[in-house]
C-alpha cells in the first residue's frame, strides 16, 4: 500500500507558472487503431489565478506538463504549444478578481501538417529518409541564425551543432527498409512522413517533452527483448469499463502492393477468405526493393488474415494505494508502444491475460487524483521475424522452450 497524490508544475516556455492551482486537466496522446497514422496530441486545462498575476500566455506559447512521481521527482506528461487561449473573470471583489485561464495546446506532430518540403530524398533506409524530411522543419541551419548571433552569447553553452535550434526532434531509428528516390514538390510533411512510415511499417509518435520521434519496424520488439512487459494488475484497475474488441475491419486477407515502376505483389490468404470472405486493401509502397515488398506483404497477411482481440479500454486510479511504486511510476511514464502485460482480468476475457502494446492514453486529473485510461494492440500485431544478432546475448537455450524451431520465433523474451 503506497500513498500518492499528484503534485503538479506547469511550465510555459521553460518557466515554471506560479500563482495558479491547475483544474480540469486532459491530455490525450497516441492513436486508437493500430492501422491508422499517428495523430497530433491535445490537451485542455484550466489555471486558475487567485493573486492577480499577469501571465504573457500566447498562441504558439511552448507548454510542459509534469507531475511527480512517487520518488518526488517531476516527470512530463504533455509537452505541446498553445493554439488556444481565453481568460474569464469567475469571481470579483472590491479589491480583487479571480480568472481563469482555459487554455488548449496541441502536440508537436500538428507542425507536420502545416509545413512544405520541396525537394529529394536521396534513396535510404526509411529512418534516414524521415530524418532528411524532419531535420528541415525541426533542426536549424546555418543561415537561420542571427547574422549578429556569436559562440560567446548562444544558448545553451553545452549545445553541439548537431542538435542546435532544436524545436522538437526526438529519436528517429535507424529504418529497416530500403526506400527509393523520390522528387517532391511543395507536399506538405505530414503526408509524405505518413507514406514512408507505413511503407516501412513504422510510426511517428510525439514523447511527453513534445518531441516527434519514429520507430520503424523492429522497434517495438527490439525494446521488448531488452526490457520485457509493464506487469499490471487488472484488479488495480477500474472494472467497469474493461473492454477488448474484435473486428471485421481489421481483417486483411488479400494484400495488394504497387510500387516502383508499375510493379505489384499480391499476398492472400485462402483459408481465410474461405471462412471470413475476402478483405482486400491496396496501397502504394515507396520501397525500393522487390523482396522487401514481398516480405512486407506475407508478414501483414501471418498478421492481419485471421480476427484478434484489441484491448479498447482500461482506467487505472493511479492515486490507487493498491497500485505498486513501480507500476505507478510506468502509468506516469506512459508511452506509445510500451509493452504491456494485464493480468487478473475476468476469465472470459483472453483467459484472463493480455499481451501488447500501448497505442493511445487519456490522463484526467480530478480533485486530488489523476487517472489514465489506454487502449493497446495484441502483441502480434507488431511481431517481426526474429534475426540472430537482435537476441539478448545472455539468453540461453535453457529457458527457450524447447518445441520452439527458429523459423516460428517471433521474439525471445528472458
Amino acid at each position: 500500500m503506497t500513498a500518492w497524490t499528484p503534485v503538479w508544475r506547469v511550465r510555459a516556455n521553460g518557466d515554471t507558472v506560479t500563482g495558479v492551482t491547475l483544474a480540469n486537466l486532459s491530455i490525450t496522446s497516441g492513436r486508437t487503431d493500430i492501422n491508422s497514422p499517428t495523430p497530433a496530441g491535445y490537451c485542455s486545462l484550466q489555471l486558475i489565478n487567485t493573486d492577480n498575476s499577469v501571465y504573457n500566455f500566447a498562441v504558439n506559447t511552448s507548454i510542459l506538463i509534469e507531475v511527480q512521481d512517487s520518488n518526488a521527482d517531476y516527470v512530463p506528461l504533455f509537452g505541446g504549444r498553445i493554439s488556444d487561449i481565453r481568460q474569464i473573470v469567475t469571481s470579483a471583489g472590491s479589491e480583487a478578481a479571480v480568472t481563469t485561464i482555459n487554455i488548449t495546446a496541441t502536440g508537436a506532430l500538428i507542425r507536420l501538417q502545416r509545413a512544405t518540403f520541396d525537394g529529394n530524398l536521396a534513396e535510404g533506409l526509411d529512418g534516414a529518409q524521415m530524418l532528411d524530411l524532419l531535420d528541415e522543419l525541426l533542426l536549424a541551419s546555418w543561415n537561420e541564425l542571427p547574422p549578429a548571433e556569436t559562440w560567446a552569447t548562444y544558448e545553451p553553452a553545452t549545445e553541439t551543432w548537431a542538435n542546435a535550434g532544436d524545436i522538437g526532434l526526438g529519436t528517429i531509428d535507424a529504418g529497416e527498409y530500403t526506400m527509393a528516390s523520390r522528387q517532391i514538390s511543395d507536399q506538405v510533411i505530414s503526408n509524405i512522413a505518413n507514406e514512408i512510415a507505413s511503407s516501412a511499417l513504422g510510426y511517428l509518435y510525439e514523447d511527453a517533452n513534445g518531441n516527434i520521434n519514429y520507430a520503424d519496424a523492429s522497434h517495438r520488439q527490439d525494446y521488448l527483448v531488452a526490457n520485457g512487459y509493464t506487469d499490471l494488475d487488472a484488479a488495480h484497475a477500474i472494472g467497469a469499463g474493461i473492454g477488448i474488441v474484435q473486428r471485421q475491419g481489421d481483417i486483411s486477407n488479400k494484400v495488394i502492393i504497387d510500387y516502383g515502376n508499375n510493379s505489384q505483389y499480391i499476398a492472400e490468404d485462402t483459408d481465410s477468405q474461405a471462412t471470413y470472405g475476402l478483405y482486400a486493401e491496396q496501397f502504394t509502397s515507396y520501397l525500393k526493393n522487390a523482396g522487401d515488398v514481398e516480405d512486407m506483404g506475407d508478414r501483414l497477411i501471418s498478421l492481419r488474415a485471421y480476427p484478434r482481440y484489441i484491448f479498447q479500454s482500461i482506467t487505472f486510479p493511479i492515486q490507487n494505494p493498491e497500485i505498486d511504486d513501480a507500476d505507478r511510476d510506468a502509468l506516469l511514464n506512459i508511452f506509445m508502444g510500451q509493452p504491456v502485460r494485464i493480468t487478473n482480468l475476468p476469465p472470459q476475457m483472453l483467459g484472463g491475460e493480455f499481451t501488447g502494446y500501448v497505442e493511445g492514453w487519456k490522463f484526467r486529473a480530478s480533485v486530488g487524483g489523476l487517472s489514465i485510461t489506454f487502449n493497446a494492440s495484441p502483441t502480434e500485431f507488431s511481431a517481426v521475424s526474429q534475426q540472430w544478432a537482435q537476441i539478448n546475448a545472455a539468453e540461453s537455450w535453457n529457458s527457450v522452450l524447447n518445441t520452439l524451431e527458429w523459423q516460428d520465433a517471433i521474439g525471445v523474451i528472458s
